[in-house]
This record gives structure tokens, C-alpha cells and sequence, in this order.
């Protein structure tokens, strides 16, 4: 019992210096999980065992974190070094677009097409975050978007918050639609055997109808804001797409890049090649063909918000291994009887709320026996509750800056160029959003379903 009661403090004192921003956040983390693997591993489990478990160097020289065959879940126990190694590997591949221009003409290209205004360009590039998170991972789409949305705007004479916060938000919409897009999608499609055409008839539709009402959502927001920037500067002003690319063979080579890694993203599962692999192999490809500027493109990678992840997957694992997490989904069987209703709105908003604290990628493969035992227990259709299960942790993590991926990354891109956006200003948009969404999405539940 004192090691489930230190687990949880440790988790909130984490929850307590992230929000209040005092110290930097991957300090935070770093040092919190270090007393995770202390105080309760160590002192109060005296348990080497879950020390091994947690770290889990071992997985990384084993065949099956490369490559997997049949349905099974990639392992998502104690720090998840798969998922650490793909965001670097992204970070790596996406600095290499950076360097060619790619990105930076990509969204040239569209602010050209729309006359370089401020308001349609936000439209666009929400609309552009949402579809290439359905193919790429959220992060990688993050990455590269929040860079050079702060470069437009600065041309533009605007404030780039508003577009990086609603492009945070469609990115983890659009990675709600399919099986590739967001992380514990992987995991229920794999675990469950669901195929990529599964997630794009089922979540897809619910995120094609909730991002109509985000789109709107956030126009509402910010079309004020946004507005008095129009006028302010001219097509004149902003430079021709061309203009951004700085090496015409670098600038082939990392479409290429891009295609592969897209290719392996959206083969994923059929192939077995998992997402450490996927990382490591665009990394290396990248780092190949800018050899020139491979020191420059290592240096570039943001490690601290690596080590931010390091210490959270420790510190979730804390709960994990002391059984808190496994006491919250045994909560939701007891809660849901035999109300298909009841278990359809538990799970959702369950998953949705813990979602926006803890890591969805443990709170997904942790829910996965639950929806299965209660599918069972109940006479229901397994897929409906992994759909549920699926848009909740998905949509959830929007809430929060650290509820999701794409928010650590996002918020790290726009801090990095000298806009930072703290926990009252993300939540104040993005936590209504959320609501706004698991509500749409109960409806098509409920309406589709049942």
C-alpha cells in the first residue's frame, strides 16, 4: 500500500513542478523518475526486478523490438524506448527536410495559394495537419509545422500561437483516423488485429466530423486576433516557395526520405517493421544523404524533450508496476454493469480524462484486456468498445501539454523560438476543444452502434 500511495505523490509532485513551469520539465521528470526507482522500486517494493523491468535496456537487443510477426502489441512496459528512438529518428529526418527546404516550401506553397492571409492560412494549415497525421505520425508532423508556421508569422507580422496551438489540436485529431497515425492505435489495432481500412471506416469517420467542428472551434477563438493582422504585410513581403529551397539535390533526396518513411509508416503493421526501426533506418538514410551536414543535423535534435520522456515513461511505470493503473480499469468494470450505454460513456470519458495526465500509450494496452473481458462478459461487439477506447486516448491527450506527444513537441518548437506557451493558455483553448470533441464523438458512438 505505501508503495501505490508514493507512486501516485510522485506522479502529482511531477504533475505539480510541470505546471508551475519552475524548473525545467525534463529536469522535473528526470528527477522524479530517479525516486521512482529508489523510494519505491528499491526501498518500499525491494524489487530489482520491476528496476529491470522499468529501464528496459534488455528489449532493445531483442529481434522482436525490430521486427514483429503476428498480432501481438509492441511492448509498452517501463520506458518505451521504441517510441524514444522514432522521435529521434523523426527529429533527425525532419532537421534533414528542414536543411533542404522541403517543409518550408511545402507550406510557402500553400500560403501562396491562399495570398499569403493570415485567416485562410490558419484554416489551411490545420486542415494540412489533420491529413498528414493521418499517415505520419502526429510528432513528425508537429515537428517540422510548428517551425515554420513561426517563420510565417513572423513575415506576416501575427502571432503564431494561435495556428501552433489549433495545429496541436487537428494533428492529434487527424491521428485519431487511422491505424498509423497515433501510437496507441498500434497497440489496439495489433492487439485486437484490426487493419489499417478498420480505423479509417470507424475512427476516421468520427474524426472527419469532428474536425469540421474544431475547424470552426478554433476560427471562433482566435478570428479576432487573427484579423487585425490582416492587411499588415503583402504577398510582396513573403518570399516565393522556390525561394526555399536551398539545395536542389538535398531537396530530392529528402522527398525520397519523406516517401519511405511515409511508406513504412502506413505498411507498418503488415510488414512487422516497428517504429524503432522506422526511426533509426530515415535517421541513417538522412544522416547519408546530408553527410555534410550530419554533425550539424545530431546537434539539432531536441534532447532535452527526449529525456523529458525518459523520466515520464519511469514515472508512469511506477504506477504501473504498484498496480494503480490496474486498479482504475478494474473501477470501470465494476462501474459499467450491464449498461451497453454506461460502458460506451465510462470508457470514453475514463480514457479521455486520464489520458490528458498519464501517457496514453500504458493507459491503451492497459484498457485492452478490460474491453476484452467486458465484450465477453456483456454479449458486446469488441470493436465498438476499441473504438471508444481508441478515440478517447486519442482525442484525451489534446487536453493537456503533456497529455499527448504532439503537445510536448509543439509547445517545445514555439518556446524554442522565443513563444512560449504555458499550461493556463493551452488549456484555456485546447481543454474546451477536447470536451467539445468527446462529446461529437459519444453521439456517433451512440448514433453508429447502438
Amino acid at each position: 500500500m505505501v508503495a501505490e500511495i508514493l507512486a501516485v505523490a510522485i506522479f502529482f509532485v511531477m504533475f505539480f513542478f510541470i505546471v508551475t513551469e519552475k524548473f525545467p520539465r525534463h529536469l522535473v521528470t528526470l528527477v522524479c523518475g530517479a525516486v521512482v526507482l529508489v523510494a519505491v522500486f528499491g526501498v518500499c517494493m525491494r524489487s530489482p526486478q520491476a528496476i529491470f523491468h522499468t529501464l528496459n535496456f534488455h528489449s532493445i537487443f531483442t529481434p522482436e523490438f525490430w521486427r514483429v510477426s503476428g498480432e501481438s502489441a509492441e511492448s509498452s512496459g517501463g520506458i518505451n524506448w521504441a517510441t524514444i528512438l522514432f522521435i529521434a529518428g523523426m527529429m533527425v529526418m525532419v532537421e534533414g527536410m528542414g536543411i533542404s527546404g522541403f517543409f518550408r516550401w511545402l507550406c510557402l506553397k500553400l500560403a501562396k495559394l491562399v495570398h499569403y492571409r493570415p485567416i485562410p492560412i490558419f484554416v489551411v494549415f490545420m486542415l494540412m495537419a489533420a491529413g498528414l497525421s493521418m499517415f505520419i505520425d502526429s510528432i513528425t508532423v508537429i515537428l517540422f509545422l510548428a517551425a515554420v508556421t513561426v517563420e510565417l508569422c513572423q513575415l506576416l507580422k501575427c502571432n503564431p500561437v494561435p495556428m501552433i496551438l489549433s495545429e496541436i489540436f487537428c494533428a492529434n485529431l487527424g491521428g485519431s483516423a487511422t491505424m498509423c497515425g497515433d501510437p496507441p492505435n498500434i497497440i489496439i489495432g495489433t492487439s485486437l488485429g484490426y487493419a489499417f481500412s478498420d480505423f479509417v471506416t470507424n475512427t476516421g469517420v468520427i474524426a472527419g466530423i469532428s474536425l469540421l467542428f474544431a475547424v470552426v472551434y478554433f476560427y471562433v477563438c482566435f478570428r479576432r486576433e487573427l484579423s487585425m493582422s490582416e492587411g499588415q504585410s503583402t504577398a510582396a513581403d513573403c518570399p516565393e516557395p522556390k525561394t526555399a529551397i536551398t539545395d536542389g539535390k538535398q531537396f530530392v533526396c529528402s522527398v525520397l526520405i519523406f516517401g519511405v518513411a511515409v511508406v513504412l509508416l502506413i505498411t507498418h503493421a503488415s510488414t512487422g517493421l516497428t517504429v524503432a526501426f522506422i526511426g533509426v533506418f530515415v535517421a541513417v538514410l538522412t544522416l547519408i544523404a546530408q553527410r555534410r551536414s550530419a554533425l550539424v543535423l545530431l546537434k539539432k535534435v531536441d534532447y532535452e524533450t527526449l529525456l523529458f520522456f525518459t523520466g515520464l515513461f519511469v514515472v508512469v511505470s511506477g504506477l504501473e508496476e504498484t498496480g494503480v493503473l490496474e486498479l482504475i480499469a478494474e473501477g470501470i468494470s465494476m462501474i459499467c454493469g450491464t449498461n451497453a450505454k454506461l460502458v460506451i460513456a465510462v470508457i470514453l470519458w475514463i480514457s479521455a480524462v486520464a489520458s490528458a495526465f498519464v501517457d496514453n500509450i500504458p493507459f491503451a494496452a492497459t484498457m485492452i484486456p478490460v474491453i476484452k473481458s467486458l465484450a465477453a462478459a456483456q454479449g458486446m461487439d469488441l470493436s465498438v468498445l476499441a473504438w471508444t477506447l481508441s478515440v478517447g486516448t486519442d482525442i484525451g491527450g489534446s487536453a493537456t501539454p503533456i497529455g499527448a506527444s504532439a503537445n510536448v513537441v509543439g509547445i517545445s518548437v514555439a518556446s524554442r523560438e522565443g513563444y512560449p506557451i504555458g499550461w493556463g493558455k493551452y488549456c484555456r483553448y485546447a481543454a474546451p476543444a477536447t470536451l467539445l470533441v468527446i462529446l461529437i464523438s459519444m453521439v456517433c458512438i451512440y448514433a453508429r452502434y447502438l
